[in-house]
Order: C-alpha cells, then sequence, then structure tokens
C-alpha cells in the first residue's frame, strides 16, 4: 500500500478525470440535509463560496494547498491540480450541502459534504481522483468509511497525490525527517500504554526518540465508545494520520479511532 514512486509530470484534472474510473462518487446516506446554493468561487482544492456568501470547507478531506494571503506560505505540489478538479465540479453549478458534525469552524466557515446538480459527492470525488487525503476530527466523522475506501483507490491507481513522493506514506522509522506537516505514518506497534489517563502508542523501543502516537485523557472516552483499545493493536501493522511534530521524538496526538488503520488482521 506504500508508494515510493518517484516524482512524476501532474496531468490536468481534465486528464484526470479521464484516467478516472467513470462511475462518480455518490453521497453517503445519514448526512442532515444543509439546503442549497450556488457555488460562485473556488478557492483551494477543498475551499468554495457559495451565491449568499458563506465560505465552505468541504469537511473531510484535505487538498493541497495555495499561498493565498499567507506569506512566506509555499503551494503544496499538486495545488493548483486539486483547485482546477474542484472548479470542474462545482464552479458555477448548484450544490447540496449536508452535515455529519459540528457545521460551522473557527473562522466561520460550513463544514459541509456537498453533491453537485449531477448527484456527485465532491469529497468522494476529489479523493477518488487522488486531489485530497482524509482529513477527520472528533466532531465530525461521518462518512469517514467511505472516503477512506475512495482515498485507498486512488492510492493503489497511483492517481494525482499518490504519484508524488511528497504524500507518500512514511514509515516510522524516518518519521523524525518529516516534522510540521500532516502525514500518513505506517509501522507496528512495539506497545502501548497509559501515562496519567493519557493513551500512547510506541512504535520502537525509545519512546523518547522514536515515533509515538498519543489519545489525550478526554479523547480516550471517544475510543472506549468505538470499543477500540490500544492494547489490542500492539503487534499489528497499523497506519496513523495527523499533524507529526516533535515531543519526544516524532508524535501524531490522535483524537478519533478513525485516525489509525489496522492494515493486517
Amino acid at each position: 500500500d506504500r508508494l515510493y514512486s518517484a516524482a512524476m509530470r501532474v496531468p490536468s484534472a481534465v486528464l484526470i478525470l479521464c484516467l478516472a474510473a467513470a462511475t462518480a462518487a455518490a453521497q453517503p446516506a445519514g448526512l442532515a440535509d444543509g439546503g442549497n446554493a450556488r457555488v460562485v468561487e473556488v478557492i483551494d482544492g477543498d475551499t468554495v463560496r457559495l451565491d449568499d456568501g458563506r465560505q465552505v470547507r468541504l469537511v473531510g478531506i484535505q487538498a493541497p494547498k495555495l499561498p493565498l494571503d499567507r506569506p512566506n506560505f509555499r503551494a503544496w505540489p499538486l495545488a493548483d491540480a486539486a483547485q482546477e478538479q474542484l472548479e470542474s465540479l462545482a464552479d458555477g453549478r448548484r450544490v447540496h450541502l449536508s452535515y455529519g458534525g459540528r457545521r460551522i469552524d473557527r473562522h466561520g466557515r460550513a463544514l459541509a459534504h456537498l453533491t453537485n446538480q449531477d448527484g456527485v459527492w465532491l469529497q468522494g470525488e476529489m479523493l477518488r481522483q487522488g486531489l485530497a487525503r482524509v482529513y477527520s476530527f472528533a466532531d465530525n466523522r461521518a462518512a469517514v468509511a467511505e472516503m477512506l475506501a475512495f482515498e485507498r483507490e486512488a492510492r493503489a491507481a497511483g492517481r494525482g497525490i499518490w504519484s508524488h513522493p511528497y504524500y507518500a506514506i512514511i514509515d516510522q522509522a524516518v518519521a523524525a525527517q518529516h516534522l510540521d506537516r500532516f502525514a500518513l505514518v505506517e509501522g507496528i506497534v512495539l506497545e502501548s500504554a497509559i501515562v496519567r489517563r493519557r493513551g500512547y502508542l510506541n512504535f520502537g523501543p525509545d519512546y523518547r526518540t522514536d515515533f509515538t502516537a498519543s489519545v489525550a485523557p478526554e479523547d480516550m472516552k471517544t475510543f472506549r465508545n468505538a470499543d477500540v483499545h490500544l492494547a489490542e493493536l500492539v503487534g499489528r501493522r497499523v497506519r496513523v494520520r495527523g499533524w507529526l511534530r516533535s515531543f519526544n521524538g516524532p508524535m501524531i496526538d490522535v483524537t478519533h479511532p478513525e485516525q489509525i488503520e489496522v492494515l493486517e488482521e
């Protein structure tokens, strides 16, 4: 499942569409109705502006980022391709908003799933085209299983970002070389521990230097409610996604079970 291919020339969004399978992504059931609006601007690969003035963040995914107005920020590889893809799906079109959790973020943007007038679920299609990754939150976990399936399909086919080394899945042994970025880190859990009610998954013999996944005390209840127990992950190969930071070695703070994929039964 890991990808170590060299960088390839990026195709246009149109070519990506042609190479993808014919069946577009359909929105899963169970989301709350949020009404309809028209997209008047595609700000980047996961954010649009509606005709009523609202900005909408396509909840559950993260597309490659453009600099926008952020000084000293370099665009991530394929950011332009992601924006072009979303424009082809949404710009000037009517969309239906649906909600599966928290509805407004701290920037005042709506956190919604969008389906266009052709019935295409934009989150699923961006993932299926390989121009976004799953990026879920503890208060917005709806449809993560469906989104992960589209992400796996794109990665297996080497579409979009999955043909670029910047987005390659990181082996836990070299996680320290990839700090301060959103990452997918893979390895075998060596041990688990609960220290002062905080949960830890250690992927190496030295927790002070090796990769670790950490679960805060307030988030441990979410794991228990989902019947996910850290001790049962020992010896399993897993993939952890989140922001990779340095704290006693490379660490990802995990807030909900969907951030951890078990790869071997």
